[in-house]
């Protein structure tokens, strides 16, 4: 059975990164916001969810959470994600339970609830901020489609940072002395 991305409703799910973020101090200006917003209205990518945790030098919290999906979108998106986990461990017959389940669980429009707030205090240090956010990839829908159409299949796919470029040439550069030296 394949499960679908989709609803009769039009909502249509594109690949989802969860992205956490630390930050030292508090020097949020709203340009994380405003970069939010412009990928959301150019439909490149869609913030399903979004929760901020500060936590000041005397150790208070502060939070903050949003997401782009309206009442709607957010229990459409639960029972998706509830179907293709159902489908997972029941087959057929734990996509309905766990659609409905899915649903239920995003009613009032989150991913993350007070666990995850408690947890992300309990893990950052004094004067500091994490936010953990799932990012949608609207931009990648049609490309996936393509794919799938052309009979593709996902074999791999990873994000490669910055960071593991440096770490490439690294190995590249000790391995190239290692060679020069046992010449």
């Amino acid at each position: 059975m394949s499960i679908p991305t989709h609803t009769d409703e039009g909502l249509t799910l594109g690949p989802v990164q969860m992205l956490v973020v630390g930050f030292e101090g508090d020097h949020f200006t709203g340009e994380i916001r405003e970069e939010l917003s412009r990928l959301r209205e150019n439909e490149i990518a869609r913030l399903i969810d979004l929760l901020l945790v500060k936590k000041n030098k005397d150790g208070e919290i502060e939070v903050l959470q949003q997401s782009d999906l309206d009442q709607d979108e957010a229990e459409q998106f639960g029972a998706i994600v509830g179907a293709l986990v159902g489908f997972g461990a029941e087959g057929d017959e734990g996509v309905e339970r766990a659609a409905i389940a899915g649903a239920q669980e995003l009613e009032d429009g989150h991913v993350f609830d007070d666990h995850a707030v408690w947890y992300l205090s309990d893990a950052i240090p004094n004067g500091t901020a994490a936010a953990v956010a799932l990012i949608e990839h609207r931009w990648a829908i049609p490309l996936r489609d393509k794919i799938a159409n052309a009979g593709g299949i996902t074999l791999a796919d990873e994000w490669i940072h910055a960071a593991d470029l440096i770490a490439i040439g690294l190995i590249g550069s000790s391995a190239r002395e290692t060679a020069q030296t046992e010449a």
